[in-house]
């Protein structure tokens, strides 16, 4: 396929690897040859083994494994800062994004026909890339290029000038972020494996976090000093290259992810069920599905509390932005804090999230800004929650053959439940404040019946 071609010439990978193997069957059949070789060849059975465990030796968690120069833990936090570096990319653009297309002519229509169309791509074409990520295995080249066309399409919108084609950069960079997020995870997923699930995953998504709100304060700084949104987009591609950079020398230092669990495997310490789900697991998958699902479908985006800040004036337009950065603040702290529940007590932990999710709209629906700062504090801790325990319970339980598909598929469902939850609680609070709060009060009582049976569930593996 012309795709898939495309990923072969990223990913340079799988032809300097043949050639490597090649050349070092070359080098045996000459050693055959040399003096002393028939020696060698009868040899005791157990100096052979010796050789054989010295020449694949097990890492310990932390210590780098043997097709790598990273240890799990270092390639853990490198790849969180990259996704720092893109997420003050793409959030410092995303706060523009909407004010920009309206000096282009666009209508408020077509401002949520454009980002609408945007998130539907990003969440829709997750299915394919996951699949894809699992034929091929080229894992590292669909994260290059996903992160590529993002990291590009960004600070070329500080260039478009016609509608059209910012509306088209806008959807790219959505696009590029369904393409990298299955492969990525599932990398992010393999170097877990001696770590801890929740931590690996907390502590990324805590430094993704970061990366977000700094890139929210130097928009909004170039904005505050007469630049404009052009300016704002162009100097945006400063932290696009150095995350490119940094990427790069991510590969180079660990070209095979998949050794980390390899390595893993030896001691004992994978969790994934191989091969195809039982029923048990099958089970299990499905009840955290549903659950997830009815976690988002009763839970607001940002966007619409945003608004009702703003035509209630609950506090100055200029604080709405601040009011943002505290809710990603909190999801990068609630990050780590799942993630270390997560290892400790598995699914069990997840008992809290109905009930902070019904919690936001009671504060975040307030009239009260101290009121409106709590919701989004809670808002920050429930995102946090769901982010880092769905990406390490999918590791644990989706075989991993199948995990890009898995990550793809979870993330689809879940996000696709919150835009229709999101839409239902708009159209609801044009009616009334109080029909939205109820429907998300009902929502999230269905949620935490659909965790009772999941947290029943006898302890398999890494579940509890």
């Amino acid at each position: 396929m012309p795709f898939e071609r495309i990923l072969a010439a990223i990913d340079g990978s799988q032809a300097s690897d043949r050639a490597f193997a090649k050349a070092l069957e070359l080098a045996r059949l000459v050693g055959a040859r040399l003096p002393g070789a028939a020696r060698r060849e009868s040899a005791a059975p157990e100096g052979r083994a010796r050789r054989a465990r010295r020449a694949k030796p097990t890492p310990a968690p932390g210590r780098p494994a043997p097709a790598n120069g990273l240890s799990p833990l270092r390639f853990v936090v490198v790849f969180g800062l990259v996704s720092a570096l893109a997420d003050f990319v793409y959030e410092g653009g995303r706060s523009i994004v909407g004010p920009y297309l309206a000096t282009l002519g666009a209508s408020p229509e077509a401002v949520g026909v454009i980002t609408g169309a945007g998130e539907a791509v990003a969440l829709v074409f997750r299915l394919g890339a996951g699949a894809l990520a699992d034929r091929t295995r080229r894992h590292w080249a669909l994260s290059i290029a996903g992160y590529l066309l993002t990291l590009v399409s960004v600070p070329l919108l500080a260039v478009a000038k016609q509608l059209p084609a910012a509306a088209t950069l806008v959807v790219a960079e959505r696009f590029g972020k369904a393409v990298r997020t299955p492969a990525r995870d599932t990398m992010l997923a393999q170097a877990s494996t001696g770590l801890g699930r929740g931590f690996a995953f907390g502590l990324h998504e805590a430094l993704d976090q970061s990366g977000a709100l700094v890139g929210l304060f130097v928009v909004a700084l170039v904005l505050a000093l007469g630049g404009g949104f052009a300016a704002g987009f162009a100097v945006l591609a400063v932290p696009g290259a150095l995350a490119l950079a940094l990427l790069t020398r991510l590969r180079l230092g660990a070209p095979a992810p998949s050794a980390y669990e390899d390595g893993a495997d030896e001691k004992g310490q994978t969790r994934a069920p191989p091969g195809r789900l039982r029923a048990g697991e099958r089970r299990r998958l499905l009840l955290y599905g549903a659950f997830a699902a009815l976690t988002m479908l009763g839970f607001a985006t940002f966007a619409v509390l945003a608004y009702h800040l703003q035509v209630r004036h609950v506090v100055p337009e200029w604080q709405i932005p601040l009011v943002y950065a505290l809710a990603m603040g909190v999801d990068g702290l609630a990050a780590l804090a799942a993630g270390r529940s997560y290892d400790r007590i598995g699914l069990r932990g997840l008992a809290v999230l109905p009930l902070l999710s019904a919690a936001v709209p009671l504060l975040s629906f307030s009239t009260s800004a101290p009121l409106v700062w709590a919701g989004a504090a809670v808002w920050g801790a429930a995102m946090g929650i769901q982010e880092t325990t769905m990406r390490a319970a999918v590791a644990d339980l989706v075989p991993r053959e199948r995990r890009a598909t898995g990550y793809g598929a979870f993330t689809a469902v879940y996000g696709l439940a919150w835009l229709a939850g999101s839409a239902v609680l708009g159209a609801l609070y044009g009616h009334s404040v109080e029909a939205a709060i109820a429907f998300a009060l009902v929502v999230q009582a269905l949620a935490l019946a659909a965790f009772l049976p999941l947290a029943l569930e006898r302890r398999h593996g890494g579940w509890q």
